[in-house]
Parts: C-alpha cells; sequence; structure tokens
C-alpha cells in the first residue's frame, strides 16, 4: 500500500492497536507539522462520542495519534495513517484526531488492511478543519473476509473552510462506517463520496450525517456501490438543516448495481429542514448492469463479459477520478478489476 501513497510527508503504522512508527519528514517538521501519540490533555480525544462504539474506543484506546496543521501551512504530500491487523482474536479501539489550523491544507490517507485473520476493529476518526481550511481525507477499508469493523468518523468544518471526505469499502465480514459531517461556520462545504463493492457473505453498512449548522453551507454526497454473490448493502443517509441554517445548498445520491440475484442492496436516504430558505435533494437507485449500456458495446462486438466489466469499472470511475492521491485512485481501480475477473461477481 506504500507502494501507491507514493512520497509521504509523514506516515503513522499501527500493528494489531499498537502504534509503532510514527514519523514526518523534514520540510513537514519544520513547518511546525505534528504527528504523534496524544497526550493526556489533548481535547480531540476526549471528543464526545456518537455511539456506543464511540464510547467504548474512548475506553479502551490505548494509543491515539494525533495530527496537527499550523496556520497557514500548506503540505504538498499526503500523510498516511496504515492500521493493520495480523493477530487472530484481537479486539482494536485506534483512534485518529486531525486539526488543521486557519487557511491551511492538507491530505491524509487512513487505510485499514488485514491479513485472512478473525478480529475486530472500532476505530475513530476526529477531523477539525478551521476557517478558510483545505482538507481532503481519504478512507480505505480492505479488511480480511473475517474481520468485523465498526468506524466512526467525525468532521467539523469552520467558517469558509472546504473538507473533501473519500470512502472506499472492499474487505471485512460486517464492516460499518459512520461519517458524521457537520458544518459549523459560514460558508463552509463539505463534499463525501464513496465506493464500495461487496461479494461471497460481506455485509457493508454505510450511515451518512450531513448536519447544516451555519448559513450558506455546501455539501455535496455521492455514495456508489456493487454487491455480487450473497452480499448485502445498506446506505442510510441524513441531510439535516437547523433553523439557523438559511442558504443551505445540500444534495445527497446513493447508486447501487446489483450483479447476483442473491445480492441485495438498500437505499434510505432523508431529510431533516428547518428553514425555507434552502436548496435540497437526495436521490437513490438500485439495479443490475444497465442492459442499453451492456447492449450498445455488445452491438460493437465487445463480449458480454467485458462489456459487463467496463460498465462496472466506468461506474465507479466517477468518484475514483476525485481522488487525491493519484496512486490509490489506480490501486482501487486494480483491486475493482482483480474481484470482477477472479471472484464471478458477474456469472
Amino acid at each position: 500500500m506504500l507502494r501507491l501513497l507514493g512520497e509521504v510527508a509523514g506516515l503513522a503504522l499501527v500493528r494489531n492497536g499498537k502504534v509503532v512508527r510514527c514519523e514526518l519528514d523534514e520540510e513537514a517538521t519544520a513547518a511546525g507539522v505534528r504527528l504523534s501519540l496524544a497526550e493526556a490533555s489533548d481535547e480531540a480525544i476526549a471528543a464526545p462520542p456518537v455511539d456506543v462504539f464511540g464510547e467504548l474506543n474512548a475506553e479502551h484506546v490505548s494509543a491515539p495519534v494525533v495530527v496537527d496543521i499550523p496556520d497557514g501551512v500548506r503540505l504538498t504530500r499526503p500523510i498516511a495513517v496504515i492500521d493493520w491487523l495480523d493477530a487472530d482474536g484481537v479486539m482494536t479501539f485506534p483512534r485518529l484526531a486531525v486539526r488543521l489550523g486557519e487557511a491551511s491544507a492538507a491530505t491524509l490517507v487512513e487505510w485499514y488492511g488485514s491479513t485472512n485473520v478473525d478480529s475486530f476493529a472500532a476505530p475513530v476518526t476526529t477531523l477539525d478543519v478551521s476557517q478558510a481550511a483545505t482538507f481532503s481525507h481519504v478512507a480505505v477499508q480492505h479488511r480480511g473476509p473475517r474481520v468485523w469493523q465498526i468506524a466512526n468518523q467525525v468532521s467539523t468544518v469552520g467558517k469558509d473552510a472546504m473538507f473533501n471526505g473519500y470512502q472506499a469499502a472492499l474487505g471485512g465480514d460486517y464492516a460499518r462506517s459512520r461519517a458524521d459531517c457537520r458544518l459549523a461556520g459560514r460558508g463552509a462545504s463539505g463534499n463525501l463520496s464513496a465506493v464500495y463493492f461487496g461479494t461471497g457473505d460481506q455485509m457493508l453498512d454505510f450511515r451518512t450525517f450531513q448536519h447544516h449548522q451555519g448559513p450558506d453551507t455546501t455539501s455535496n454526497l455521492l455514495f456508489k456501490g456493487a454487491v455480487g454473490g450473497r452480499s448485502r448493502s445498506v446506505y442510510t443517509g441524513l441531510i439535516r438543516v437547523e433553523k439557523q441554517a438559511r442558504g443551505t445548498n445540500a444534495f445527497q445520491t446513493n447508486r447501487n448495481i446489483k450483479l447476483s440475484d442473491h445480492a441485495w442492496a438498500e437505499s434510505v436516504p432523508n431529510l431533516e429542514i428547518e428553514n425555507n430558505d434552502v436548496r435540497c435533494s437526495h436521490a437513490s437507485t438500485v439495479g443490475p448492469v444497465d442492459e442499453e449500456q451492456r447492449f450498445y458495446l455488445e452491438s460493437r462486438g465487445v463480449p458480454t463479459a467485458v462489456a459487463e466489466r467496463l460498465i462496472v469499472t466506468g461506474f465507479f470511475d466517477e468518484v475514483l477520478v476525485r481522488l487525491p492521491v493519484d496512486g490509490v485512485s489506480a490501486g482501487l481501480r486494480g483491486l475493482v478489476r482483480d474481484r470482477l475477473d477472479h471472484e464471478g461477481v458477474l456469472s
């Protein structure tokens, strides 16, 4: 996975719940960037949990990692945090707190991986994006087929700040991800994108909250998934607009492709609006590979299996082209192709 990231400004490696490596390059260190284990006084570590798994994390976390970007610092290379499991019977509660100062900019990649172990992880990530800052966060869940993971991510976006959150979920037995995007300051923006691909007996569960607290805020969500074999996916999303959040623009889209008669995808978008001066919409679809697209390719001599593969990879590409790290985008395309080629989800 490090090969996919290319050159990084910093790297934290967590193995079976313990931080084994934590370092920054000279340029980031000279700029005052901090990548280290948390101190007891760090407020971000004491952030209120959003559910019972957040409470478990707060109680059992042993090695929280903190990333601090000072005011005005703009990193040109990403920071990587890799969480790796390679022991059976392990329960881990990793926590990452990222704080961006005013007018700063950074990209961070979290990669959750493992070998074929029977373990459980409940990671919590808190992201604080200050005024006029720009932050891109990429979370890749590629756990082994026997791992259960229940992840929480909470982002707070300040005045005129921009948050771009990307998720990819390919692994795990049962894998749940909750993303809370809190647009707190006037003019804050939050873009949430995800790709997910279930096969076998996997269960992929997504829960998102686009919470508009300040006026003139914007959020745009696009989640795209495919399910094959006997896998299941559930997307539940809520756009909430507070009374004081006039001028809100909020959009939510979830698209799903069923690649097997035995697979199941469910989509439940919701709106909760307490102000009249807003523009909000939501849309969701669940269906098989588009027959017209397949016929178009077949009519030009493309074999059926190849046509379906092209359609599915193109379906995901709308999100993958947005990723800020080219190597991660290319790596995910390769994983999708491998899954289509070797697991027979189109048969």
